[in-house]
């Protein structure tokens, strides 16, 4: 479905932020520099949220209707999903962002007080290939290498997942081999403290199939290699594949098992692969996120599953409907070990989850996890998308805002009865990546948000790379920054 995920508002190497120190006297006092980050609303589109929890702001900065200073004739595309930000040594700002339905991800550049003035497409959807939804922007200071950012594809069973330089040219990217072939939601590395000396690299897989969603991994024993290392898939030690039978609060031993040579299988066996290997086939495994803080924290990663109607390959029910988020707390000495746990049950009708209407992106912070909804295509959704706050210690979980439609607006609502997806006109957008940038800013507990409004459709916004592939994509979407989110 459409998704996507956060990612790291951190300082690259090669964008890094120059800091002048200037020798003073004894009697003379040296103040900081005054931040020129200034957050307001840059964006001729309102804000497509409602219902905010109190103490936050929300400013609307870019929008399918604006244009930008240095590159007039740029359109900013639909389906707004998977992204990352850089801050450059000149003080301006680089942000990368998929375009899930425009198969396309582009490079919008924003001054030093953080206002856009240049978009452009570094991979169209001719290159791209597939629908590109979550996205991961590893940097060397988090991850150990980088930057790079690398993009799902989601297009079925013989999608890639893309690297790509943010400060590259256009379709200068790479297809990652040694990952395999799955509908990729997010390819997410660990930090750099997680495992020394390693890149380690979960992959979530948003299959409905008969095989299910696999959680893989990509492991290499040096740093930066997405080339050379190993990919596995993850299952319960006592090869148990139903996923409906670990209940909530419950911990269960996994293991990581090899798929060996994945270079050399068919794009459409890969399925067949982890079945052999006892793989736990979840209802789709959207994104995918570790704790923040450091040390140990990197090895305590969160994931969501959105769930699928109880029909065809779930018509037994072994698999979520209304999606869970599960906990994976990882061996210290040994990564492809672990323990799983489901804590949040949408399926649970007496639970705190039980308002869920399937859960797609998540970005985890150093006490909170935050969970942000898909529509659920089923037809009995009871409100627009929710972001929800979970307490990772107190384990409460709230709502933090909830999609505005705009629906009295018919310039955002252009399908009557039914949205382009055919899905129930209530709850029929969703969200993208929700992606901390605190320390980008230099303002505390800042994020940004995609908004992917499916119903706000126009022939202006038609393939914006230039690209035939998508000729006749012509969705809108929007980014967002909230202030005052806690971390």
């Amino acid at each position: 479905m459409m998704h996507a995920t956060r990612k790291l508002g951190l300082v690259s190497m090669t964008a890094a932020l120059v800091l002048t120190l200037h020798g003073c006297k004894d009697d003379e006092t040296t103040q900081p520099a005054a931040n020129p980050v200034e957050l307001k609303n840059h964006s001729a589109t309102p804000a497509f949220v409602k219902n905010v929890m109190s103490g936050l702001e929300v400013f609307s900065l870019i929008g399918s209707d604006d244009t930008f200073s240095e590159s007039p004739s740029f359109v900013f595309g639909g389906s707004a999903d998977g992204a990352g930000w850089l801050k450059n040594s000149d003080g301006t700002f680089t942000f990368i962002l998929n375009h899930e339905d425009n198969f396309s991800i582009s490079r919008i550049t924003l001054d030093k007080t953080f206002k856009p003035v240049k978009g452009e497409y570094i991979v169209s959807s001719d290159a791209g290939k597939y629908r590109l939804c979550s996205a991961t922007l590893a940097t060397p200071e988090e991850h150990g290498f980088g930057p790079m950012f690398l993009s799902g594809g989601e297009s079925g069973a013989e999608s890639e997942i893309l690297a790509v330089n943010p400060f590259g040219g256009k379709n200068t990217f790479n297809f990652l081999k040694q990952f395999g072939h799955w509908s990729t939601e997010n390819a997410v590395p660990l930090p750099k403290d997680a495992y020394s000396g390693k890149t380690i690299v979960l992959i979530g897989d948003d299959d409905s199939g008969p095989a299910g969603g696999q959680v893989a991994m990509y492991l290499s024993n040096t740093v930066g290699d997405l080339n050379n290392g190993k990919l596995y898939v993850m299952a319960r030690t006592d090869d148990n594949t139903t996923e409906t039978s670990m209940t909530l609060g419950q911990k269960y031993n996994v293991v990581f098992r090899e798929i060996s040579n994945p270079q050399t299988i068919a794009p459409a066996d890969f399925n067949t692969k982890a079945t052999e290997l006892k793989a736990i086939p979840f209802g789709r495994t959207e994104d995918i996120d570790y704790r923040k803080g450091g040390g140990a924290n990197g090895r305590e990663v969160y994931f969501t599953v959105t769930g699928q109607d109880r029909t065809s390959a779930n018509a037994d029910g072994s698999r979520t409907k209304y999606g869970r988020v599960y906990r994976l707390m990882m061996d210290a000495n040994n990564p492809l070990n672990g323990t799983l746990e489901c804590i949040l049950d949408g399926d649970d009708d007496n639970g705190v989850a039980k308002a869920f209407q399937n859960p797609d992106n998540i970005c985890v912070t150093n006490n909170y996890v935050y969970i942000q909804e898909d529509p659920n295509g089923y037809g009995d959704e009871a409100h627009d998308a929710y972001i929800y706050q979970y307490s990772i210690s107190g384990k409460e979980l709230k709502v933090v805002m909830e999609l505005d439609h705009h629906r009295g607006n018919d310039k955002y609502n252009q399908a009557v009865g039914k949205n382009p997806l055919g899905q129930s006109l209530f709850g029929s957008w969703e969200y993208g990546a929700l992606v901390d940038i605190s320390n980008l800013t230099g303002i505390p507990n800042t994020f940004s948000l995609c908004v992917q409004p499916h119903t706000w459709v126009d022939d202006k916004y038609k393939s914006p790379d230039g690209d035939m592939l998508r000729k006749d994509e012509k969705q809108a979407s929007q980014i967002l920054i909230i202030k005052g989110l806690p971390k």
